[in-house]
């Protein structure tokens, strides 16, 4: 689908209502959620895309926002209020529509997501810091395979965990998403758009699911607990013996999350 000067690839499930759409990691792309789509459908319609700089969607040379991209697909697909499911930075998108756009939005299942205007910490646990540390020497030394296997290990198996615990076709798909995002040249930042979501919380009434696995990042642990409590209408979802992108070792597990979410409305 055409956006601006761009084309949007995605990928479309057949089903009923109410249709979920699946907002990818900052490491991933829309292969991320193909086995979670497949268990959905038919139950739901659903959708992902490739966000500008992912997958097979080519980055943007003008200015633009990944919200208002969301709202013109979900306008082409003609549907009514969806879910947003989001993970990581697609979860950053997902929160930030449902601010901009809250009548679009039925609800949100998040996956240790990202928030705008949350605060950073100047530096991590141990662990994370450590893989960090070396992440940013081979991206000095122009070492990118190096990077993305430390990345990996750090957003797949968990920085504490040893490298490697999750192994096989999801690793592979790893690898091979983040591959693609180390060769964008675009800012880490394109697509951001002007909400203000941890300082807005309270406006956002509509249900939310808020996930995360108990071997991510630490940080991200707290962030994510914190989100569901503040959330008005919040619940939180441990997802024990995962990391950062629990979709790609348990699909099952993320299905039934989502799925429970919305039968939960």
């Amino acid at each position: 689908m055409r956006v601006g000067d761009v084309v949007l690839h995605g990928t479309r499930w057949a089903g009923d209502s109410p249709a979920v759409v699946l907002l990818h990691a900052g490491v991933c792309d829309r292969r991320s959620w193909d086995d979670v789509g497949d268990q959905l459908s038919p139950a739901h319609a659903v959708i992902a895309y490739d966000r500008r700089g992912f997958g097979e969607t080519e980055s943007s040379s003008h200015d633009f926002t990944h919200a208002d991209d969301l709202i013109v697909v979900l306008d082409a697909a003609d549907v009514g209020p969806v879910w947003l499911a989001g993970s990581s930075a697609g979860g950053k998108v997902a929160i930030d529509t449902a601010l901009l756009e809250p009548t679009r939005v039925a609800g949100l299942i998040l996956f240790a997501p990202a928030v705008s205007g949350a605060p950073q910490p100047a530096r991590y646990d141990a662990a994370t810091d450590r893989l960090g540390d070396l992440i940013d020497a081979a991206m000095a030394a122009g070492d990118l395979d190096e990077a993305n296997r430390l990345e990996t290990w750090i957003w797949l198996d968990g920085p504490a965990s040893p490298e490697g615990r999750v192994s096989g076709p999801a690793r592979d798909l790893a690898l091979a998403m983040n591959a693609v995002v180390l060769r964008n040249t675009a800012p880490k930042d394109a697509g951001a758009s002007s909400a203000d979501a941890w300082n807005q919380l309270e406006k956002i009434n509509m249900p939310v699911t808020v996930s995360w696995g108990d071997l991510d990042v630490p940080f991200l642990v707290d962030r994510s607990e914190q989100l569901a409590a503040r959330l008005p209408a919040g619940h939180g979802h441990p997802l024990p013996g995962t990391a950062h992108l629990p979709y790609l070792e348990r699909p099952d597990l993320v299905a039934q999350v989502i799925a429970d979410a919305i039968a939960r409305s």
